[in-house]
């Protein structure tokens, strides 16, 4: 019960803007990840981007299981497996961006889709996190039960063998 593992990671690509550059980047992180990306929707109007509320312009893919942690080890490979303190929440999730969708294996430089970067966001948690989630007998997660930064710090250099700054 005290393992910690990885619950979800979440990939994102902010374009800003709907058409074809959006559907530039929907294949793009279809095939990085092997998921049929959403679109992310703007939630309110930004005139001086020429935004407007309700229209698409990102898409995003959640992951979990095994590719999760494959996509995981594939894109700590890319940052050179180094993270700042200042990555990692008082919860123990972490986020880091990566500039181009050419550092992955695989992808190469067209010059008809252009470069995309993206956020990747990863959320950490023990078993029995379920007593928060669930409908009926719903109660609070004992803070021993809680991820911090510290063990997820130690679960980074121990499974992935990260270096925390």
């Amino acid at each position: 019960m005290r393992d910690i593992h990885v619950d979800k990671v979440v990939v994102h690509m902010g374009v800003g803007e709907s058409g074809e550059k959006l559907v530039k980047a929907e294949n793009i992180m279809k095939t990085i990840t092997k998921q049929t990306p959403i679109r992310s929707i703007a939630k309110m109007t930004q005139p001086a981007f020429s935004i407007r509320k309700g229209a698409p312009i990102g898409c995003k893919v959640t992951l979990r299981g095994k590719p999760a942690r494959d996509f995981l080890e594939t894109s700590l490979k890319i940052i050179d497996k180094i993270l700042f303190e200042s990555q990692l929440d008082k919860s123990g999730n972490f986020s880091f961006g990566i500039e181009e969708h050419t550092d992955f294996p695989g992808m190469s430089y067209d010059p008809q889709i252009g470069i995309y970067g993206m956020d990747v966001n990863v959320v950490l948690e023990r078993r029995g996190i379920r007593i928060t989630r669930r409908r009926m007998g719903q109660k609070k997660l004992p803070a021993k039960q809680r991820v911090s930064k510290q063990d997820a710090i130690a679960f980074l250099r121990e499974k992935y063998q990260v270096e925390v700054r």
